[in-house]
Formats: structure tokens, sequence, C-alpha cells
């Protein structure tokens, strides 16, 4: 049975998990949490129509590993707090990363013993005193979003990212210390920061109901960015003991060390880097779309013609290409595209 939270001193906190065809592992990422230390967490799984085995999955570790009492099964829109260690909250249609992660916060805010918010995709693997350092960094001052470091899981010293920075120019994103050694990278100042990844962040309940949930409309990619450019005057906060592994793109091909972003990760990204800019910083768009066009002419040279008309499609909002539309349902692509 998971441990009563009258154990811990320290505070409850709320853990969103958004999954879509994650089967092969989301039980990894729910063992690393249940080895947690610290804090009592609250994790909602909001799963996006998944149609592979990810809801049994999920059904089979807890039958393995928690009491009944501490797994709750639901369909969206039914639980208005969370009353388990773990809740399922199943999703008719793939509504995008920000679609099922608010599901998953609307659930959270209810339960008033929940301060902090942390966002963790399933393909994660926590450390027992990731939670802990967290909830540690959280209680020193105020924050919008608070970050760790966040470690490729192939190689466990190699960092993904430490936060992230917006070119003004172009609205691309840059990770800081990516592909670095953590044992020689130094560490960043939060000041410098402009987003935590939305893959291991922790966003304050002060921060969510003045800035509000994330904006859906993106689907994927940038609604972190996003979010935190409307955080005002709280500031990001960074610990460096907060330290969590990410296998990164097991689900939509993602660019990692060695591995080019697919056609669907590279329209999205150039599509939503666009969309991005027009609210945050219009000026640029010239620039933007310039940087748009000269990466599909370096895709050409490099022999991925496939990958260079998604970044195309993407900048210019045009038609999908087929290797990105393919890949969603039609409820998912009238979702996905209604901007386009």
């Amino acid at each position: 049975m998971v441990e009563n939270s009258s154990i811990h001193p320290m505070p409850r906190i709320g853990v969103a998990i958004t999954a879509f065809r994650s089967a092969p592992v989301i039980d990894g990422c729910l063992d690393s949490l249940l080895a947690s230390e610290g804090p009592e967490l609250r994790i909602i799984i909001t799963d996006n129509a998944s149609d592979d085995e990810t809801l049994d999955v999920i059904r089979r570790w807890a039958a393995d590993n928690l009491d009944a009492m501490d797994f709750e099964e639901a369909t969206v829109g039914e639980l208005t707090a969370p009353n388990s260690w773990l809740t399922l909250q199943k999703s008719g249609v793939n509504g995008g990363f920000a679609y099922a992660t608010n599901r998953s916060l609307e659930v959270l805010l209810g339960d008033p013993l929940i301060d902090m918010f942390w966002l963790l995709n399933p393909d994660c693997r926590t450390l027992p005193n990731t939670a802990a350092a967290y909830a540690a960094e959280a209680v020193k001052g105020s924050f919008s979003l608070l970050g760790g470091r966040t470690l490729f899981e192939a190689n466990r010293t190699t960092l993904q990212t430490d936060g992230g920075r917006v070119s003004r120019w172009t609205g691309t994103c840059q990770s800081v210390n990516w592909g670095q050694s953590i044992e020689v990278a130094e560490f960043p100042k939060a000041s410098t920061l402009d987003y935590i990844t939305g893959a291991n962040c922790v966003a304050s309940r002060p921060f969510i109901e003045m800035a509000g949930l994330m904006t859906e409309d993106y689907f994927l990619y940038y609604e972190e960015v996003d979010w935190a450019f409307r955080r005002d005057e709280l500031p990001i906060r960074l610990t460096p003991d907060a330290k969590v592994h990410h296998f990164g793109g097991t689900t939509i091909g993602s660019g990692s060390i060695g591995r080019r972003p697919s056609p669907f990760s590279n329209y999205f990204n150039h599509r939503n880097r666009i969309m991005f800019l027009i609210r945050f910083q219009p000026m640029a768009l010239p620039f933007a779309y310039l940087y748009s066009i000269a990466k599909a002419g370096q895709l050409l040279l490099l022999g991925a013609p496939d990958e260079a008309l998604a970044v195309v499609a993407g900048a210019f909002r045009m038609t999908p290409p087929k290797t990105v539309s393919s890949l969603l349902s039609q409820d998912s692509q009238q979702i996905a595209f209604a901007r386009v």
C-alpha cells in the first residue's frame, strides 16, 4: 500500500502524465515514481485514446503494485479531485499534449493540498530523491515553473536539457547543455532561461491561477514555451538536485543524439514556432520564415525530402503531407490541423 501523506512533512505533489501509445515505457515510469521518497504523490495519467496496449499495461501494473484503494479509473470529465495514488483518466480522442495535460491538471487542482504540479512524460524515469529535491526548492520562494536536470535514458551521464532559451529572431528553441556530460556542464542561472521542458517541469498553483492552463491549439510542441511566456513577474526556479532520465521521441520521433526529427516532428515544430511568434514576437516572422526555408534546403541536401516538405508545410501553414496526417485518426486530424 502507498504510504499515507501524514508520514511526510513535505507538501503533496500532483503528477500529470500524458500517455499516447506508451505501452513500452509507462510501467517503468510508474516503477520509478513508486520508489519516490519524501512528498506524497497524486498521479493522474490522461490517456489520449491510445490504440495500443497502454491502458492494459497501466491496469496490470496497478494490480501488481497497488492496493485497490490506491488506483481509480475514470473517463475525462468524471472526476473533480484525485482520490487515490494513481488515477487513469481516459480520453475519447487524441487532443494533443496540452489537451491531455490540462485534463490532468484540472483534476489535480481540485485537491487543496496540492500546490505543486509536476508535468512528466511517460518515457521518463525519476530518481528516488527527485520529488523531494523539487519540494525542497519550492519552499524557498515563489515561482512559476521549476526545473531540474533532464538526462538521456540511453546515456545517463548525458544531458538532454537544463532548461531552454528562445531566439528572439527566429523563435527556435535551444535546450541548454544538450548533449553535454553532466560532469562538466555548467548549471545555468534560472534568470537566463525562457522556459522549462514540458517533459519534466513543476508548475506552482499561483502560476496556474494567474496564467491559466496550457494553450491547446499547438497540439504538440511549444505549449510549455507559450505557458512560460505568460508567467509575468513569477520567476523560473531551478535545482540541480532534481534529476530525471528521459528516452525522448518514443512515439513521435523527436530529434535526439544521432537521429534527425521525423516529418511528423518537423511539421509541428515549425508550424508551432510560427504560431508562437505571431502571439509573442510578430516582428521576427520574416526571419523565422527564412530560417524554415534554409532548414528545408539543408534537409534536401541531406537526402531527406519528406522531412524538408514537412518543414515547409508546417511553417507556411500548408496542408500537412501524408507522412504527417496519416499518423493521426480522423478525429485527431480535425483537432491538430484546425488552424491550417
